[in-house]
């Protein structure tokens, strides 16, 4: 991966990675870890998760074969894995007002501001190019969890927390509320010790508030019935007796991360570009039930949530509003809305005044 440069001894390497820490702030990450390219018994989970069809028509999940937990083959030459983690939550962002009202929508947190895959990128390239110029010669890819990486183990290998029962990594002093990415590199740095502890303790809470009952068990979840795999990932009708158990959640899902009693210890992100855009932390239904396409890509410029597309925005919103309290506002907007779109959103909005005409 890299040149030929003389490699760095053991001294310089560790005053390296001190100055990883330091340089890993200034660029607006909370914590960094590094490990090795062994992940272990993650693997054997990743395979068997595969097996019992729990990723659903996340095809891409089940490709590229063992590279997904060995970085070593995503990139040849890796020696270790730097893993960060950053904040996402904004300040004076609610987490449940939004969510108890069913005629608002509720969002994911993490989505309600630039989409973190760029900014996190170019963070992670920043913070490698510097690395790399401080080595003299170092080959590296930065990656945000679009690649073939399983980032949730890695984090866990390098020291920055456990991966809880709701299957995401939390860390005792900032929850869960935070995004991560990895620089794979040809430098071996001393690695970090594994955070090996769990401090989920018999707490079931995250499985418990679950609002489609998505978990098979601890550390188990089936995506074809998270309500993130269905409003995000699934193309394609959302299966009739999952749909209520939505409720008002339009692009993702947090309960799981709310009834985690860890993240009262979450810390607001200091990065303005989480800040949310378009009113969406605090928008209707029926407002957003009456964007046109035009609007829709307009407002969502930048964002997470353009990945859903504008029919499964209104299929997710029909189904929501089939979940909202009775209303003739309701029931007009849907009818209204009904021969403006395909055939897919028409299903849902059938479904939806059906649910309104039996309240």
């Amino acid at each position: 991966m890299s040149d030929n440069n003389p490699p760095l001894s053991a001294a310089e390497l560790a005053t390296l990675r001190a100055s990883i820490t330091d340089w890993a702030a200034e660029a607006g990450f909370r914590q960094v870890g590094v490990t090795g390219v062994d992940l272990g018994e993650h693997e054997q989970r990743l395979q068997d998760w595969l097996a019992a069809g729990y990723h659903g028509d996340m095809h891409y999940m089940a490709e590229h074969g063992t590279m997904r937990s060995r970085p070593q083959e995503l990139l040849p030459g890796t020696l270790r894995v730097i893993s960060l983690r950053m904040d996402y939550l904004p300040p004076d962002i609610s987490l449940t007002a939004q969510l108890s009202d069913k005629n608002q929508a509720y969002i994911s947190r993490y989505a309600l501001g630039r989409d973190y895959h760029k900014l996190l990128r170019k963070r992670l390239t920043q913070l490698g190019k510097r690395i790399q110029q401080a080595a003299g010669s170092m080959g590296f890819r930065a990656f945000v969890d679009s690649a073939p990486v399983l980032e949730r183990a890695l984090a866990q290998r390098a020291g920055l927390g456990w991966i809880g029962k709701n299957t995401m990594l939390i860390n005792r002093k900032a929850g869960s509320y935070f995004f991560l990415g990895e620089i794979l590199t040809d430098l071996p740095l001393p690695v970090d010790d594994a955070y090996e502890q769990d401090h989920c303790g018999r707490c079931t809470s995250c499985l418990d508030i679950c609002p489609t009952q998505a978990f098979v068990g601890p550390h188990v979840l089936d995506a074809r019935r998270c309500i993130s795999y269905l409003t995000i990932e699934l193309d394609g009708p959302i299966p009739e007796d999952l749909r209520p158990g939505i409720g008002n959640r339009i692009f993702g899902c947090d309960d799981c991360q709310i009834g985690c009693p860890w993240n009262r210890f979450s810390r607001h992100t200091t990065e303005a570009d989480f800040s949310p855009r378009a009113n969406l932390d605090k928008a209707s239904l029926l407002e957003l039930f009456a964007w046109d396409e035009a609007t829709f890509l307009k407002n969502t410029e930048g964002m997470p949530i353009r990945r859903t597309g504008y029919e499964n925005w209104l299929r997710n919103i029909a189904v929501a509003l089939g979940n909202a309290p009775h209303s003739i506002e309701v029931a007009e907007a849907l009818k209204n809305k009904r021969p403006l779109v395909s055939s897919l959103v028409q299903e849902h909005i059938d479904w939806a005044l059906q649910q309104q005409a039996g309240k």
